[in-house]
């Protein structure tokens, strides 16, 4: 394991000092594993730093009870990759560690004069794939490739989750239910939620509560309420029916939230206003208890009003909710949604130089050579999908990877929100249903071609497994 060193030996003057605390979060080629750099300085003392490589990345197992994957945090890649370069602070800041001191100055010039200038092939966000599938091929000098491994792990694996849980939300509250995203207090970080936010409206959300998240996405940001206004409005004002007029009286389109003390007694009084004329109630929300019985009693005191349900919930539960015949017309989904099972993405290595490589542990195996994804549809359904070269060629089958990165020069225009939910919604139509079900999901069959099968034999055979020049040992 490598170390900092101590911070006395480290720092060595007060200008050092002010360059390391002057690093900002925006300094994203800094945000990387320590033995990418490592590796690097290796490299350039080997004189193969500017060898032909090529990485995947993509998935070895789905999550337990996911049938498919819906691709995301592709743009947010493209433009890390766009931004790519090591300003005079970073570089001085990583000297001051004392970790590099044996590196060629070749590998301080390197990051001081570096950009990307590779090639990236992808999937377009919003497309569904499964376990072994690539989603993103990097064809770059080693160097570059290698070192932005973990950005592009990080964007895609986080924005992969968030929008195939959206998908599956989706999918399960159907078309006509209101979803919004919830989560920003539970996701991971505040770069997090952003990304959580952003994934969750591509993946089928119709929007969120991060009002940050929305602008920077030119959506609308929605959201209702919370107990601490009905708390402390009814101490003061001394009703919890005083607290629900004050709020509309602002905000007439917002639901209010009735579950603070008693849900039925709130929704009778509400019941009365909108009776009277008094109040053109928008909706109401439950947070808490029994949901189903709940809704059952407050649609029959509200018939016209719409009842929004939150509290830790998921596809499961609203599968759940809308088998009993829960009276819920929308949902807010958070800690559920932006946190769970993690996307174990993998970023490796599969041709240095044109010669094809693979890694072969146990439990590990992946397959040699740039590869391609070919999606056969039958009358509007995914049949199958074919593991392939990307040298082969195919007649009635859909390539899935485009390039989208040529010499670091992005080749396709930036898709809006609204394109790639669209892109979403279709390709989660597509698939077969017992690939939708949550219950025991059948992925689609993903075929291994002819020639890779004939590759991966070969490379097994001459023993070039690329040990040397691994990714390291996270994976």
């Amino acid at each position: 394991m490598i170390t900092l060193p101590n911070r006395d030996c480290a720092h060595t003057n007060t200008q050092q000092d002010n360059q390391e605390l002057n690093l900002s979060g925006a300094d994203y080629s800094l945000l990387t594993d320590l033995y990418q750099l490592t590796m690097i300085a290796c490299y350039t003392g080997e004189g193969v730093e500017e060898s032909s490589a090529s990485f995947e990345l993509s998935v070895r197992r789905l999550p337990e009870g996911f049938g498919y994957l819906i691709a995301m945090g592709l743009a947010q890649g493209l433009e890390y990759l766009e931004k790519f370069r090591f300003s005079a602070s970073q570089v001085a800041a990583l000297q001051t560690t004392g970790i590099f001191e044996g590196a060629s100055d070749r590998f301080w010039s390197l990051l001081l004069e570096g950009r990307f200038t590779g090639d990236v092939w992808a999937v377009p966000e919003g497309t569904a794939v499964f376990a072994n599938e690539p989603l993103l091929r990097v064809e770059a000098p080693l160097w570059q490739a290698q070192l932005v491994e973990t950005y592009l792990l990080n964007t895609i694996n986080y924005q992969t989750l968030i929008a195939t849980k959206a998908a599956r939300i989706r999918d399960v509250a159907g078309e006509k239910a209101t979803l919004l995203e919830f989560g920003t207090r539970r996701a991971f970080s505040p770069q997090g939620s952003l990304w959580a936010a952003r994934a969750a409206l591509a993946g089928g959300l119709d929007a969120t509560s991060n009002v940050l998240a929305a602008l920077q996405l030119g959506q609308k940001p929605s959201g209702t309420m919370a107990h601490a206004l009905v708390m402390a409005l009814s101490a003061m004002a001394g009703s919890e029916e005083q607290a629900f007029t004050a709020f509309h009286r602002y905000f007439p389109g917002a639901s209010l939230l009735i579950d603070t003390y008693d849900t039925i007694a709130a929704a009778k009084k509400l019941a009365q206003k909108v009776n009277s004329g008094e109040m053109k109630l928008a909706g109401v929300r439950l947070d808490s208890g029994d949901l189903v019985n709940l809704s059952l009693e407050v649609r029959s005191l509200l018939p016209d009003v719409s009842i929004f349900a939150s509290g830790d919930l998921d596809e499961w539960e609203i599968a759940k909710l809308k088998a009993a015949d829960a009276q819920i017309d929308g949902y807010g989904l958070g800690t559920r949604l932006v946190t769970g099972s993690p996307i174990n993405g993998v970023y490796k290595l599969v041709e240095i130089d044109g010669i094809p490589v693979m890694k072969q542990s146990s439990g590990k195996i992946t397959y040699p050579g740039r590869k391609q994804i070919f999606r056969t549809i039958l009358e509007g359904k995914v049949k199958s999908d074919r593991l392939g070269l990307a040298t082969e060629n195919h007649s009635t089958e859909q390539p899935l990877l485009q390039l989208m990165v040529k010499d670091g020069k992005r080749m396709q225009a930036s898709e809006t929100l609204a394109e790639i939910r669209q892109r979403t919604t279709a390709t989660v139509a597509s698939l077969p249903e017992e690939t939708r079900q949550l219950n025991y999901p059948v992925s689609v069959q993903v075929e291994i071609s002819a020639e890779l099968e004939k590759l991966t034999q070969q490379t097994q055979r001459l023993g070039t497994g690329g040990d040397c020049l691994e990714t390291g040992g996270q994976g």
